[in-house]
């Protein structure tokens, strides 16, 4: 296979132009094309109004090195990289022991399902329901039902991303191709087959219910084993080693190697793993606010006069703010066509998130506006972080009048430093109600400056963006773990041999596609360990 890159196309294009381009770009006959695998087609939008697409393709060819002789040297074609991903071993027919996963989430999830494509048998624990289930205990609760504890955005079966946005592109460096592993296993899951592709490819709530459901069945038919409603209360540890967990009503099951992928809101497991002993330190998270604006403005400031175009469909933007104060905003999570959800596990806490479906066709666009902190912020060791969160989530739960509303006002207000008394031009999304108040009141004072200053900054890049309608709700506090769950080189934790922390709650990833990642290569460690130990 060879690589071209760089291939430009309108966006209008139809069917068969691709194929046509990549054959007079390179000046081969018809029947040279054996075929083409996209492997990423991106928006070229440094030119508004005159928007293109940008492909890169790998192609199989009749006569390759032909090819090379006569285009060699055209920096924009080239070997094709080998994509395949490569298990690290196969499982002994007769296992002495069996690894434990803890957590359902995308890290544990592909853990699991690595494991099981090696083999090992499995099992995985998940202190919530199934995805079908805590999705309807998920709307009940933004319907205006009870908070469930253990079924909600942050627990159950997918994780924490299943009521997101469902972005999968990811930063990270992937020389393994995990990431191509994971994009490829959710595919023959039933997502669409453009997440392979597409620059910022999303799959959305509904779909992902779906995905998330067959990805259990192919566990288990590989012979893993799955638990929901099942929560790790303890763990049992003999002379350094992990030999066993305690779960709810005092079952113990054995295991000397245990892949820890709980999520970032476990909070209850870690003060668990913190009171054994587990090694952690407090990390740097954020916090912050909700930002609602009508999804046309961002259309509009993003694509000019192709706004509305159906092949550009709902625009997004990243934005960050380097402040006076020494703080860093941010948007977080930027949700086009979507809307603010309660993301609350605890009683008497307000915690908002943002979601979109697969269409992007809600009427807002929505993000984080999140200001970095650290652990000078909430001194006190590795769960002060925690406390941190919590404090806060609690006082927007009284400024919401006590019963999961949120605070929200209008950032014209905000940035006057004046309460709200009266909605504008932009309705609130979130569910299940929103009480004007003063926000200030719900943040410390250092985030309140710090937004206050990014928000006419942010409208220079996007027109309207600090529009005095637009609307703030609050608090987002849960972007990332508060701690990190320290491991070694061998991606165990330190003086415990058998406990593999992994994932964004053990502080190792941040969204879908790392979580995943980081999950399959601590599932990688541990199955060598366990084939080491034979």
């Amino acid at each position: 296979m060879l690589r071209l890159t760089q291939l430009t196309l309108p966006l209008d294009h139809g069917e068969g132009e691709l194929r046509r381009a990549i054959l007079a770009r390179l000046r081969l006959a018809a029947d040279d094309l054996l075929a083409i695998d996209i492997v990423r087609r991106g928006v070229d939008a440094r030119r508004r109004g005159a928007m293109a697409f940008v492909y890169t393709v790998d192609l199989q060819l009749r006569d390759e090195q032909a090819l090379l002789a006569r285009l060699g040297a055209d920096r924009q074609l080239g070997p094709a990289p080998d994509r395949n991903y490569r298990f690290v071993g196969k499982a002994p027919a007769a296992l002495a022991s069996r690894p434990l996963v803890i957590g359902a989430g995308p890290c544990g999830l592909f853990a699991t399902l690595i494991l099981a494509q090696m083999g090992f048998r499995p099992l995985l624990l998940e202190r919530g329901k199934t995805v079908r289930e805590r999705t309807k205990d998920t709307f009940a609760f933004w319907r205006g039902g009870e908070l469930v504890a253990e079924s909600n955005v942050q627990f159950g079966e997918g994780g924490a991303g299943t009521f997101s946005d469902g972005k999968l592109h990811t930063q990270i460096r992937d020389h393994g191709h995990r990431g191509r592993k994971v994009l490829s296993e959710l595919v023959a899951a039933g997502a669409p087959a453009e997440i392979l592709y597409l620059a910022k490819p999303h799959i959305g709530t509904f779909r992902l219910v779906t995905v998330v459901e067959n990805l259990r069945a192919t566990i288990l038919a590989l012979g893993g084993e799955m638990r929901f409603e099942t929560r790790v209360d303890d763990l049992e540890i003999e002379a350094g080693q992990l030999r066993g967990v305690v779960v709810g009503g005092g079952e113990r099951i054995a295991a000397d190697h245990v892949l820890l992928a709980a999520g970032h809101s476990a909070r209850d497991s870690f003060a668990m793993l913190a009171r054994r002993g587990v090694a952690m330190e407090a990390k740097p998270f954020s916090i912050g606010l909700r930002v609602e604006h009508p999804q046309s403005l961002i259309d509009r400031a993003r694509y000019g006069r192709q706004a509305g175009h159906p092949q550009l469909g709902a625009a997004d933007y990243k934005l960050v703010h380097h402040c006076a104060n020494g703080r860093s905003v941010y948007s977080f999570c930027m949700c086009p066509g979507g809307t603010v959800v309660a993301a609350a596990s605890e009683a008497g806490g307000v915690v908002t998130n943002g979601m979109s479906q697969y269409s992007r066709s809600e009427r807002n666009a929505n993000s984080g506006l999140v200001v970095g902190v650290d652990p000078a912020d909430y001194p006190g060791g590795p769960l002060a972080g925690i406390e941190y969160q919590r404090h806060w989530e609690q006082l927007a739960f009284v400024a919401g009048g006590g019963d999961y509303a949120a605070p929200a006002q209008l950032v014209g207000d905000f940035l006057a430093g004046r309460p709200s008394r009266a909605l504008g031009s932009v309705q609130p999304s979130y569910a299940p109600a929103v009480r004007l108040t003063d926000l200030a009141a719900c943040l410390p004072d250092y985030v309140v400056a710090a937004l206050r200053e990014a928000l006419p900054v942010f409208a220079k890049t996007i027109p309207g963006f600090a529009m005095a309608d637009a609307l703030l709700t609050g608090v987002e506090t849960r972007t990332s773990s508060p701690l990190r769950i320290l491991r070694g080189a061998d991606l165990q934790s330190p003086g415990l041999r058998g406990l593999f922390p992994a994932g964004e709650g053990s502080g190792y990833a941040g969204g879908i596609i790392s979580a995943a990642v980081d999950g399959i290569e601590v599932a990688e460690a541990l199955a060598l360990d366990m084939l080491s130990a034979r």
